[in-house]
């Protein structure tokens, strides 16, 4: 039971007489606060900072003259110009695609519309890898249109071709998936005012709705050309791993390091890690950018 209160000092006396103790709270807060940025910045550098880390020591461990002579080897440089071919390729395409999955879905009603955002998103649900099978089910020697390909002198599997749908698969939701709730938010009142004063569709398209999501349109172009360039299962699939035609930079520091060849293999990979910091870069620069103009 509780205790009974003194005569003549209310309940309200009692309670204003309890101490207060705001250095105390203050200090379990700074405390608490270090305590997570502690435990945050010691998952980071175990699993993040620590591996970049030595991928650099490894690549300069003979010298910076070796690194720079890793980048000689031909099937290197193939290696790289066939990732920077792909995705300047298919960032493009997914960009063009990602506006107009998103202008549909953001600004009319139809039927089907929630099939059309379960496609988007079935990219990011299944494995790289089953993305890549499907692709070869349907374009290899064996395959619903491998004979006619065959006929036709026509190679898409072990072939630039089946690398770019590989990539162009597991891509394709990120510039959608950035601008379709982007335009939900911002809604229609501006586009049915710019119509409504005799602009016509590609004026208001251009004048209107693209500035509004232009930030959002460079994060998603900027996202799907990290995965691009970083892309390893589904391209691993379709590829065929023939050197100097068909390796992508993930794929040939797979193969060097499969060959011991470790300051090869860590030098590609310290070149892609560069590239990752890059968008990285940008990608904080659009951030902040666009915060700063809304």
């Amino acid at each position: 039971m509780a205790a009974a209160l003194p005569a003549g000092r209310p309940a309200d006396q009692f309670r204003a007489d309890a101490p207060a103790r705001p250095g105390h709270d203050t200090w379990i807060s700074a405390i608490m606060r270090w305590l997570f940025i502690a435990v945050s910045l010691t998952f980071l550098a175990a699993l993040l900072l620590a591996p970049v880390a030595t991928v650099f020591a490894v690549a300069l461990a003979r010298g910076f003259e070796t690194y720079l002579v890793s980048f000689a080897d031909p099937d290197t440089l193939a290696a790289i110009r066939l990732t920077l071919i792909t995705a300047a390729v298919v960032v493009p395409v997914n960009t063009v695609f990602g506006l107009a999955a998103a202008w549909a879905i953001a600004k009319f009603e139809f039927r089907g519309k929630s099939v059309l955002i379960t496609l988007i998103d079935l990219p990011l649900a299944i494995s790289p890898v089953i993305s890549g099978m499907v692709f070869v089910l349907l374009f290899g020697l064996h395959g619903w249109f491998g004979v006619w390909l065959e006929q036709h002198d026509l190679s898409i599997i072990f072939a630039l071709p089946g690398i770019i749908l590989a990539t162009m698969f597991v891509t394709f939701p990120y510039v959608a998936r950035e601008l379709i709730p982007l335009m939900q938010q911002l809604g229609n009142d501006e586009e049915e005012a710019a119509i409504t004063l005799g602009a016509g569709g590609w004026m208001t398209f251009f004048r209107v709705t693209l500035p509004r999501i232009r930030w959002g349109l460079l994060y998603g172009v900027i996202l799907s050309n990290a995965r691009a360039m970083g892309e390893f299962g589904a391209v691993s699939v379709v590829s065929g791993h023939i050197r100097g035609l068909t390796n992508t930079m993930p794929l040939h520091i797979e193969i060097l390091y499969n060959e011991y060849n470790f300051v090869g293999a860590f030098a590609v990979a310290s070149l892609l890690t560069l590239l990752a910091g890059v968008t990285l870069v940008v990608k904080n620069l659009v951030e902040r950018t666009g915060y700063r103009g809304h």
